[in-house]
């Protein structure tokens, strides 16, 4: 019978933090989707970043998904204030200066 009272307790505990997180994200006024995109958006942008260094000349097809996938990364960050990711922050401008160059050189080859 303990055994069952200190498992009801630790779900109890559970919940109450996953309720307070909530509540704290809410209080900070990001939806919630806003706020998982960004975690995603925020493993997409590790990914970018090691992809945006590892190459210098990308094929047009991967271009393409550099620009789509950075476009995602860049919408999710939008939504976030500054001050959450200003860890971030030189991976993402390491992203966008890739980003811009990929723009320029498709629109000067264009």
């Amino acid at each position: 019978m303990p055994l069952l009272a200190i498992i009801y307790v630790l779900v109890f505990i559970i919940f109450a933090l996953c309720a307070y997180a909530v509540m704290q994200i809410k209080l900070a006024g990001i939806e919630i989707k806003d706020f998982w995109d960004f975690i995603e958006a925020n493993q997409a942008l590790d990914k970018l970043y090691e992809f945006s260094k590892k190459y210098e000349k990308l094929t047009p097809q991967q271009q393409v998904v550099y620009l789509m996938e950075a476009e995602k990364v860049f919408n999710a960050f939008d939504k976030i204030p500054n001050i959450i990711w200003e860890d971030e922050f030189k991976k993402y401008d390491e992203v966008l200066k890739k980003y811009k160059e990929i723009k320029i050189d498709r629109w000067v080859s264009n």
